[in-house]
This record gives C-alpha cells, sequence and structure tokens, in this order.
C-alpha cells in the first residue's frame, strides 16, 4: 500500500509539472474573513478608518491534508490629509503543499472625495513587486520509483529556472453613506507572467471583485451607535480567468461581540465570531466543506487581528466607512 501511495503521488505530481510546462493559469488567494483584510480585498480601502490601523491575518486551507494552503498577510493604512486621501502598505505571502510559495509587496493611495453631505466615494490605485519559487527538493518524480521499494533513486529530471519575479497593478473603488456601501475592484490589470519554466507562459488573469452591504441598527431608534446591535448583510462576487465566486451573508453584531454566517457558491458554509472594542479586535472564522472533501480536508481555518491607533484630525474632512470588521 505505501508503494502505491508514492506511485499515485509521484504521477500526481508529474501532471503538476507537466502542466507548468504549458500555458497556465494562477489564482490569488482567497481570505474568507475579507473585510478584516481590507487592503487585500480592495486599494480604495486604505485610509478608509482615518486613523491609523494594522491588520493581521492568517488562513489554513485543508488543516488535515499534508499539501494545505496557508496564507500570512499583514497591513498599515491611514489618512493623510494633506494629500485627501490614504496611504497603504500591503505584505503577503502564500505556501501552496509547502512547495510553492509566492510573495506580494503592495503601496497604495485611495483619493477620498465627499460627493454630497451624506455620500462619499474612495478610489484607489496599488502597485505590487511579487515574488514566486518553488522547492525542488521536495518534488518527486516518476524516475525515482522502484516498483517495490518505492521512492529509492535520484531523478535525472533536470532543475528549471529559479525565482520569477515582476510588478503588477490594480484598481478599486468604493461609495457609501452611513449605512450602506459598495465596491468594485480590478486586480492584476497587466496580467504579469508567473512561469517557472523556461519560456512558457503561466499569466496571472485579471480579478473582479464586487462587494455590497448595509449596516441596519436594531433597537437604537434608528440612531445608529457603534456600541448599539446591528445587523449586516452582505454579498461578494468575484471571478478570475474561467473561476466565479459568489459570497452571501450576514453579521449580527452586539456591543463589542459580532457574530456571522455564509454561504459560498455550492462550496462551503461559513461561520465567524469576533470581539472588537474601538482599538482592538480580534476574529475567527471555519469553512465547513460541503464537497466531497469535508471530511478529508478538515476545512479551512482563519484568525485576523487589527490594532486601530488613536489620532486627531485637524478637520473633520474625511467620514469613515461602516462596513463589518470581519
Amino acid at each position: 500500500m505505501r508503494i502505491y501511495n508514492n506511485i499515485v503521488l509521484a504521477i500526481v505530481t508529474l501532471t503538476v509539472l507537466l502542466g507548468m510546462s504549458k500555458i497556465s493559469f494562477g489564482q490569488d488567494p482567497e481570505f474568507t474573513q475579507f473585510y478584516s483584510n481590507p487592503l487585500y480585498l480592495n486599494p480604495a480601502f486604505a485610509g478608509s478608518k482615518v486613523c491609523p490601523r494594522i491588520s493581521l491575518n492568517s488562513r489554513n486551507q485543508w488543516a488535515n491534508l499534508s499539501g494545505s494552503f496557508v496564507t500570512n498577510s499583514a497591513s498599515y493604512d491611514q489618512m493623510v490629509q494633506s494629500m485627501s486621501g490614504g496611504l497603504g502598505l500591503l505584505v503577503l505571502t502564500d505556501k501552496a503543499a509547502n512547495t510553492l510559495k509566492t510573495t506580494r509587496v503592495s503601496g497604495m493611495y485611495a483619493y477620498n472625495q465627499r460627493v454630497t453631505r451624506k455620500f462619499s466615494v474612495n478610489v484607489g490605485l496599488e502597485a505590487t513587486f511579487f515574488q514566486k519559487s518553488i522547492d525542488w527538493n521536495k518534488l518527486t518524480f516518476g524516475d525515482m520509483i522502484d516498483r517495490r521499494r518505492g521512492f529509492v533513486y535520484q531523478t535525472n529530471d533536470v532543475r528549471r529556472n529559479g525565482p520569477v519575479t515582476g510588478i503588477d497593478f490594480s484598481a478599486g473603488a468604493i461609495g457609501y453613506t452611513e449605512h450602506f456601501f459598495f465596491g468594485f475592484a480590478a486586480d492584476h490589470l497587466t496580467e504579469p507572467n508567473e512561469s517557472l519554466i523556461g519560456n512558457s507562459g503561466s499569466k496571472l488573469p485579471m480579478k473582479f471583485t464586487g462587494h455590497a452591504g448595509a449596516i441596519i441598527p436594531i433597537g437604537s431608534g434608528g440612531k445608529y451607535k457603534a456600541s448599539d446591535a446591528s445587523v449586516s448583510p452582505n454579498i461578494l462576487f468575484r471571478q478570475q480567468g474561467t473561476f466565479t465566486q459568489l459570497n452571501m451573508g450576514v453579521y449580527i453584531k452586539k456591543g463589542p461581540l459580532t457574530a456571522g454566517i455564509w454561504y459560498r457558491n455550492q462550496d462551503a458554509f461559513i461561520t465567524s465570531v469576533g470581539i472588537e472594542t474601538d482599538y482592538f479586535k480580534i476574529g475567527y472564522s471555519y469553512d465547513v466543506t460541503v464537497s466531497k472533501l469535508s471530511l478529508a480536508s478538515g476545512g479551512s481555518h482563519e484568525l485576523s487581528m487589527g490594532i486601530n491607533f488613536k489620532c486627531r484630525p485637524k478637520k473633520p474632512k474625511f467620514r469613515t466607512i461602516s462596513c463589518p470588521s470581519f
């Protein structure tokens, strides 16, 4: 049985490599708590809290599998009044099966414009430096297999090129009032080539994201306060290449406590809980896979943490975006 499993693993690995040698297309890592990672969702969120903000996110997808997907990110943003907008910095690392690693460092600027007394618009631009690499020592090939003893030989396969680097660009916009918001983002505008093998093509296709939601006060007489109870229905649609994703869900907030439930395509139910104060928040979510992978994958775990710093804007010119925290 052990030899059989090794052979299957080699076949899968070889298939992946053959796919890499031709024209292939990548796909971005995803975060379930996308509002807790606002700069990754949409660059127009840069400076949306006005005061300085730090956001930390970690996701382990399919935790029970040896080849899980682990993604971590850290970001900082704040409003800069002299620039009439916000600045942000995002660093993200993604490891697939502990073999394929991607690192992205993004800087962004979001211009803020108050259209009416109640409605404002943010427009954001983002520039990213990325690096993608593969650990060849963790790959297995067919010529390494002995029919009886398993993987005992050295491969004659020649290592391909080293890490690939490049520049990427994205843009986004958000419109919002005190209780309603909607946004759109377009990532990878230049569709950079991420190929790790020779001159083959491996474009990262453009990703389009649309999101919208509302915050409806409960039992506050119609007057919104941060400490009041509220319900927040939300929807997110995303398309990248041939992949489409539709998330629909609702958050319920009472004082510092928040709970949410989401449904994603026909793939998973998502539950989340969080605690938020004026200066600190922490959240946890779990993706319950409903496909055939449900028992084997162990679902997906995600943890988020945020720190909001206190500041005193010179002019009350900018309005913060009231949107979910997780």
